[in-house]
């Protein structure tokens, strides 16, 4: 079980960091998204991996899963759900404004710059 966690981890903070490194808007999206999924594998996988086990102590019980990561784990999927949103929105904001999604476009020289200064 560790090792098919640990390799979903691994393919998806690849895979993500691929993505990220594209030149167009909606790969880099997709990238980040990959990477905090990976994140959040990694907390939950953290908090030790149990199957059928209670997340709360009770009496009788000696094994328990520890609720920390688990209630982590949510409160970053809504974070992760909310940026990409606001992510989304600025690359087609960008998108529309530009009628391109390249990430890396370099700025145009203005014409104050190409002037030579005079002494």
């Amino acid at each position: 079980m560790e090792l098919l966690v640990a390799s979903a981890i691994g393919i998806l903070t690849a895979g993500g960091l691929y993505l990220t490194l594209r030149l167009r808007t909606f790969p880099v999206i997709l990238g980040i998204s990959l990477l905090t999924y990976a994140v959040n594998v990694f907390l939950f996988a953290s908090g030790r991996l149990t199957v059928g086990a209670p997340p709360i102590l009770r009496d009788g019980v000696t094994t328990y899963a520890d609720p920390l990561p688990q209630a982590l784990v949510l409160t970053a999927i809504v974070i992760s759900f909310g940026m990409t949103a606001v992510v989304v929105m600025i690359g087609l904001g960008a998108f529309l404004g530009s009628d391109d999604d390249h990430v890396d476009d370099m700025p145009e020289p203005s014409d104050d710059t190409t002037q030579e200064p005079t002494s």
